[in-house]
């Protein structure tokens, strides 16, 4: 039996690739940040077979610890602030635990395993490392497709925070001859996605809507391009990048991208509703410097992983709908 450790393990993507690693037949442990976490009760209903281990990204010792006690095989950061419009609010605090949080999680593996710079082969420790990489780093895109040599031009303090992390998983592995591989992904979505993200927000708003719960839905920028995925798919592609004999960093999307009002007009369109008549642009929502248009160039995941993505857009946008349709009619609050 593998051991797996996921910091950030109450988000969306910890949530499935915990999933799919026990269904896989692995021991899985969560970081979680003490007590109070208000997202403990949902993970521990869903996978109460996950182990939780409190440990802060901001604390070197206490990941220090996590990695002792544990002694994982595989270790996937997935933890960061991850709602760019929040980084520009919290700036320091994202660089803290989007950039230098990835720093600690490699430095408690190094410890842990008294890796010394210069070490390769198996003398390099049998902990394997994923670091989650984002799209976001392409940022004012050079070219597009976006593929692994696309150079980077951040525009939030989240993408710089991730470029920060992107490097320093690739320091780690040149210096210390780490197996640790960084995964560029491009948006991906589901219905366990935060209402604080654009793709849910809209789901969550048409469905609302439909049911009479509140008549309109304010957004920003609907030109805005993006390459959305399914979120289960990808955290296969994660766990297929710790399974290789040598470490990499991978491009892992669709290769096709939509506009936010694609997005808009495919979700009300599935419940009989035109768009137009509900939605209404609030510049607060546009960001500060924006990301016009990412598209993944998949084609390294694909030919090396043999990862493919199985969710169309389409299905994406319809899955969404259907849980937010569910979800709000279990409650019971007043529009």
């Amino acid at each position: 039996m593998k051991t797996a450790l996921i910091t950030g393990i109450t988000g969306q993507d910890g949530m499935y690739l915990a999933e799919y690693l026990l269904g896989l037949g692995y021991r899985v442990c969560g970081v979680i940040r003490g007590q109070n976490n208000p997202k403990r009760e949902r993970l521990e209903a869903l996978l109460p077979d996950v182990e939780l281990i409190e440990a802060d990204l901001l604390d070197q010792g206490s990941l220090v610890s996590a990695v002792s006690r544990v002694a994982p095989d595989e270790v996937y950061n997935l933890a960061a602030i991850s709602f760019v419009p929040v980084s520009w609010n919290q700036a320091e605090l994202t660089g803290e635990i989007t950039g230098l949080g990835v720093l600690r999680v490699l430095e408690a593996i190094r410890i842990v395993e008294g890796v010394s710079a210069g070490t390769s082969g198996s003398s390099r420790g049998r902990i394997r490392f994923y670091q989650a990489s984002s799209s976001e780093m392409f940022g004012k895109v050079r070219e597009t497709p976006q593929n692994e040599r696309t150079p980077f031009h951040p525009r939030s303090p989240y993408g710089v925070a991730k470029v920060y992390g992107h490097y320093i998983t690739v320091n780690y592995r040149e210096s210390y001859g780490m197996h640790a591989s960084s995964g560029i992904l491009f948006n991906h979505e589901s219905p366990r996605r935060g209402l604080e993200f654009v793709t849910r927000k809209i789901t969550n708003g048409v469905a609302r809507i439909k049911l009479g719960k509140q008549r309109e839905l304010a957004l920003g920028n609907l030109d805005a391009r993006r390459d959305w995925g399914f979120a289960g798919d990808y955290v296969k592609a994660m766990h297929l990048m710790l399974q290789q004999d040598e470490p990499d960093d991978y491009v892992v999307g669709t290769g096709v991208a939509h506009s936010v009002r694609e997005f808009v007009e495919a979700a009300f369109s599935y419940v009989g509703l035109d768009w137009r008549e509900h939605v209404r642009i609030d510049p607060r929502f546009v960001r500060p410097a924006e990301v016009e248009t990412l598209t993944a160039d998949p084609r390294k995941a694909r030919e090396k992983l043999g990862w493919e993505p199985t969710t169309t857009f389409e299905e994406l946008v319809r899955m969404m709908v259907d849980a937010d349709l569910a979800f709000e009619a279990s409650r019971h609050s007043s529009p």
